[in-house]
C-alpha cells in the first residue's frame, strides 16, 4: 500500500453577504467576526486556491496534476441567486467565444470563467432548504390553483405550465417584464402569504421580501422545494436550474465557476444563454443514497469527477482502510 502523506491546508472563505456570520467560523473553531463568511474553498482553484504552510498554492504544489474537483463549505443564512451550470460542450464553446470577442474575466456580464462543467453534489451539515429542477407540471398546476391571485397576468402564467421553456422566457424577457412583473410578484407573495404552513409559499414570501419585484420569484414557484436533513444529498447535473436557500452543506463540484443566473440576485442575468442551457424535462429531486460499510459511507454520484467518503472514528474501530481510485 502506498504511504500518504497529509499536510495541513489554509483555505479562503469568500464573503458573500448571504453568508452566516457564525457557522463556518464554529465549524473552523475560531471567533466570528461579525462579517458574513459564505464559502470556504479547499482545492487548487486559480481563484481561490488552498496554500500549504510555505506560503504555496495548492496548484503549485501538485502540478502538474491537476484536480476534477473543487470542494467548499457553504453556509447561507440568505437565498443564493437562482442559477444554471453548463455542461462540458456549452462550457467551451461559450468559454471559446468570450475569450475570442475579448470579454474581460473579470467583466460584470461575462458568462463563462472557464472552459469545465460544473456538475455538483450538495451534502447538508445541518437542516438545509433548496429550490432543485422543474416540479411535474400537474403538481405545480395543483399548488398554484390553490392561490387566489388577482392579478390580469396570472391566468397567463397557469396556461403556460405545459411549456416551461416559454413561460420562463415570458416571465424574465417577454411582454410580462416589459409590462412590469413586480406588480404580480406582490399579488402572488400576497396570496401565498395566506398558506403560511405550505413550505413553497413560505418561500415564496421570503424570496419576495429578499428580493422585490424580481421575477426570478415566479419562476423558483416552478422548481421542487427541498429540505434536507443532516446526511442527506442531492446531485445536479448541467443544466439543472437551482437556488440554496438556507443552511450549512459541503459541496464537491467539477472545478469551474461557470454559473448562468435567472434570478433572484443583482448579478447580470442573461436570459437568451440561460434557456439554452437549462434542462427543461420536469425531474424527481436527484438524491444521492449513500452505501455504508463498517466505519465508511459512500456518497457515490453518476459522475467519475468525484464520490465524498465519510469515515466516522469509533472506538470499536481502530484502522480503517480507505482505497481510493483516483485524486
Amino acid at each position: 500500500m502506498a504511504e500518504v502523506s497529509v499536510v495541513r491546508l489554509t483555505n479562503p472563505v469568500r464573503d458573500y453577504a448571504w453568508g452566516s456570520t457564525t457557522a463556518i467560523p464554529d465549524l473552523l473553531g475560531v471567533l466570528a467576526d461579525g462579517r458574513p463568511q459564505a464559502e470556504l474553498w479547499l482545492g487548487a482553484h486559480p481563484d481561490s486556491p488552498s496554500r500549504v504552510p510555505d506560503g504555496r498554492s495548492l496548484a503549485e504544489v501538485i502540478a502538474p496534476q491537476t484536480l476534477p474537483f473543487l470542494v467548499k463549505v457553504l453556509s447561507a443564512a440568505a437565498p443564493l441567486s437562482l442559477q444554471v451550470h453548463p455542461n462540458t460542450a456549452q462550457a467551451q464553446a461559450g468559454y471559446a467565444e468570450e475569450q475570442r470577442t475579448g470579454v474581460p474575466l473579470t467583466a460584470g456580464h461575462r458568462r463563462y470563467h472557464d472552459p469545465h462543467a460544473k456538475p455538483e453534489m450538495l451534502l447538508a451539515l445541518t437542516e438545509f432548504h433548496a429550490l432543485c429542477g422543474l416540479r411535474e407540471p400537474a403538481a405545480t398546476r395543483a399548488l398554484l390553483a390553490s392561490l387566489h391571485v388577482a392579478h390580469p397576468a396570472w391566468p397567463r402564467l397557469l396556461e403556460g405550465l405545459g411549456d416551461p421553456r416559454a413561460t420562463v422566457e415570458w416571465l424574465l424577457d417577454g411582454d410580462m417584464t416589459a409590462a412590469g412583473a413586480s406588480g404580480l410578484v406582490d399579488a402572488v407573495a400576497l396570496a401565498a402569504a395566506d398558506h403560511p404552513d405550505v413550505p413553497e409559499c413560505a418561500t415564496t414570501v421570503a424570496l419576495a421580501a429578499a428580493y422585490p419585484g424580481d421575477p426570478g420569484v415566479l419562476v423558483a414557484l416552478l422548481l421542487n422545494r427541498v429540505t434536507l436533513a443532516p446526511g442527506e444529498a442531492l446531485f445536479l447535473t448541467a443544466g439543472n436550474i437551482h437556488a440554496y436557500l438556507e443552511g450549512t452543506a459541503l459541496e464537491v463540484m467539477g472545478p469551474s465557476d461557470n454559473v448562468l443566473r435567472a434570478g433572484l440576485t443583482s448579478k447580470h442575468v442573461d436570459v437568451a444563454e440561460l434557456v439554452e442551457i437549462t434542462d427543461w424535462e420536469p425531474r424527481p429531486v436527484p438524491y444521492v443514497h449513500p452505501t455504508a460499510e463498517g466505519a465508511i459511507t459512500r456518497y457515490c454520484p453518476p459522475t467519475h469527477d468525484f464520490q465524498l467518503v465519510r469515515i466516522e472514528h469509533t472506538t470499536a474501530v481502530e484502522t480503517t482502510t480507505l482505497d481510493l481510485g483516483g485524486p
